[in-house]
């Protein structure tokens, strides 16, 4: 029998000294923790959810800012068998006030019996709680037990099954998303064995560098879980250092010779835009073997700025990779082959945004890219279905099915939610896709679709198309539907940022959307904003947030 548990025991019984992590601070020196360290650190805090009457079984909220508590806290729940949920920390892209309502929400449908947190945070986290609530006790990071030398066989968690939840991932946005992913340790470990297949994983010689935060997957499983508990080291430096000072993440790999990556796909557009060549002096890339895009979908375009932009330090091209994961499959699906990286499939672009099919390039008809995101994983199956749940031909577009052996228990708490997205074993993504020639091409998401006059319209293409046009910031835009009550359908927005705060210029800018996007899609746009940087919401992962952006929208028009 395998669980996390014992696999963090081994390696704090044959491995001691091999360092696991290695925590970064700006401004402060590089933290390693060995396997010993990181076991000691994480009894202190499963000693003091034990004296604080948390049961094994019960939901621990972790609202902690990167650093070495957050790593204690998160095995100290797994050693005392509590099940640890890792939130977004408020930071200065989130509504206090939205976070606030958010937590509270999601308190009441996880029911946690505790939140770990610090103590500039504690009033904070105490504001989201309501008399009657299931959260007993509040803990700060300065209260926990003193360092002992672990009795790690006396602890909870050592008698834990491989079909018990080990962890909760909440979907990336904001925190008060309904559903907690409830994942088991079997799945987990399914999938780790299976990824790492994937992309050829070896302990000996990959490190492991990353930025990203622990509250969503692509950290958590692949930067966090994966090299801790198969023993590949892995650099960790905090998401709010990286946003400030990008260029952190090409001198760590260079500095510790670094293998591995994941990124969100506006990474890539961010690196390229944000980095300045002074502060890449001495640095060699030449290390990376894999960069792996984790977005849906993926874009080209921002592959090409990327290797265009650090080629000349040393990166391969060839290291650019893509791969299709979700919470709900503990995280990839889909995986490009390391040796010939994804494929491209270029389509005639008004065949697949006006029939949802993914046609050959017509002569004297403009064209589009689409960038594959790899193959099914080996324990995992992928089925495209129409609306009714058929099978569909390749290159046609349909939702997204899986199933695999590495999938969630359930939504926590919400078996309506569960039972909603399970259909005969498999697993209703919500998101669109092809498949062609065995590989996975992702276009969007179910829920964001808008419907214009009985047509679907997928916001991710004309975000595509706005991005082209000259003076718009590549991957800060937005499409939406607004609902027009004297047309009975809706219209949709795109919203642009551009270099310009000038009245004047935005509106050519404007303008040349309007054209642009009416000349290659199915619809005639009328209403485009174009605003200045750092307008668009982000989501806690850096993903769009289209509802916040209308809901935003919509304000200012009221204003």
């Amino acid at each position: 029998m395998t669980t996390f548990p014992n696999l963090l025991q081994r390696s704090f019984l044959e491995v001691p000294e091999r360092v696991s992590i290695i925590l970064q601070h700006a401004g402060q020196a590089d933290q390693p923790l060995t396997y010993r360290q990181l076991v000691l650190g994480a009894n202190q805090y499963a000693l003091t959810y034990a004296r604080e009457g948390i049961q094994p079984g019960e939901v621990i909220l972790l609202i902690l800012e990167h650093g070495q508590d957050l790593v204690f806290a998160f095995w100290g729940a797994v050693l005392h068998g509590a099940i640890p949920a890792i939130m977004p920390f408020l930071s200065e892209k989130l509504s206090p006030e939205r976070y606030r309502t958010d937590l509270a929400s999601l308190i009441s449908i996880t029911k946690p019996s505790a939140i770990i947190t610090s103590a500039e945070f504690e009033s904070e986290a105490r504001s989201a709680l309501v008399p009657g609530d299931s959260v007993r006790k509040v803990i700060v990071t300065g209260a926990i037990e003193p360092q002992t030398e672990p009795d790690l066989e006396s602890l909870p968690g050592m008698k834990a099954g491989p079909d018990d939840i080990v962890l909760l991932q909440h979907s990336s946005g904001t925190t008060g998303l309904q559903k907690g992913v409830a994942l088991s340790h079997q799945a987990v470990l399914n999938q780790l064995q299976a990824y790492s297949r994937a992309i050829q994983l070896d302990p000996e010689k990959d490190v492991i560098v990353s930025w990203l935060p622990l509250y969503h997957d692509m950290g958590l499983i692949s930067c966090f879980l994966m090299p801790i508990l198969l023993r590949v080291p892995v650099v960790e430096m905090s998401p709010f250092d990286w946003v400030r000072a990008p260029y952190k993440l090409m001198q760590s790999v260079s500095q510790y010779k670094g293998t591995l990556s994941w990124l969100p796909n506006f990474a890539y557009n961010f690196c390229a835009g944000k980095i300045r060549e002074r502060n890449l002096e001495g640095v060699d890339l030449s290390t990376w073997r894999a960069i792996i895009n984790c977005s849906e979908p993926v874009h080209a375009e921002s592959h090409s700025l990327f290797a265009e932009k650090f080629e000349k330090f040393g990166l391969r091209p060839q290291a650019l990779q893509t791969s299709y994961a979700m919470a709900e499959n503990v995280f990839g699906v889909t995986q490009s082959s390391l040796e010939n990286g994804p494929a491209v499939d270029e389509i005639d672009r008004a065949s697949f945004m006006t029939n949802r099919v993914a046609t050959p390039p017509t002569a004297g008809r403009p064209a589009m890219k689409m960038l594959s995101s790899g193959r099914p994983l080996d324990n995992t199956k992928v089925r495209i279905v129409n609306e009714n749940g058929e099978d569909i031909p390749d290159r046609l577009v349909g939702e997204i099915m899986l199933q695999s052996n590495c999938m969630l228990t359930g939504y926590y708490n919400r078996p309506d939610a569960t039972e909603s997205a399970l259909r005969n074993g498999w697993y209703l993504t919500g998101d669109y896709g092809y498949l062609a020639n065995g590989e996975l091409y992702v276009s969007g998401r179910k829920k964001d679709m808008i419907i214009v006059g009985g047509k679907n319209i997928y916001p991710q293409d004309l975000e595509s198309l706005t991005s082209e046009v000259p003076g718009v910031h590549p991957g800060r835009t937005v499409a939406f539907g607004l609902y027009d009550e004297e047309a009975g359908t809706e219209e949709v927005v795109i919203i642009a940022e551009a270099d310009s705060e000038d009245p004047a210029e935005q509106e050519v800018i404007a303008d040349a959307i309007r054209r642009h996007v009416t000349k290659s899609s199915a619809i005639a746009l009328r209403h485009v904003k174009v605003v200045g940087e750092k307008w668009i919401v982000k989501t806690s992962s850096g993903k769009t947030a289209r509802s916040a952006n209308k809901e935003k929208f919509i304000r200012e028009l009221n204003e």
